[in-house]
């Protein structure tokens, strides 16, 4: 259950941190609130998942489906640049996060 914590945990921080860019610089009400609520439910469910799991390998693979998520949304929604230099970066941290939850004897 831990693991369902953590990636839920990630896609909020994606939505949050969308909203923060949306907010801009939190001038704009709405995605302001949204972003702080999505904050909260983001770390409870990160501080949920750390219950069992190790902080290293939790908080790491919380960031980097953050990183990822952030990047796609970024990419496909608001139309950022998609560079080999920036794919090779999300493979990088991809081949990362396997790593670690290979590594993980949870």
């Amino acid at each position: 259950m831990a693991w369902i914590f953590l990636l839920l945990a990630g896609v909020f921080e994606v939505v949050w941190a969308f909203l923060l860019k949306a907010s801009d610089g939190f001038s704009k009400p709405w995605p302001t609130v949204g972003m702080v609520a999505f904050m909260i439910v983001s770390f409870g469910l990160l501080s949920m998942a750390m219950k069992t799991l190790p902080l290293g390998t939790a908080y790491a693979i919380w960031t980097g489906i953050g990183a990822v998520g952030a990047f796609v949304v970024g990419v496909m929604v608001l139309g950022e640049a998609l560079t080999p230099m920036r794919i090779g970066g999300v493979v990088l941290i991809v081949s990362g996060l396997v790593v670690l939850k290979l590594s993980s004897s949870h």
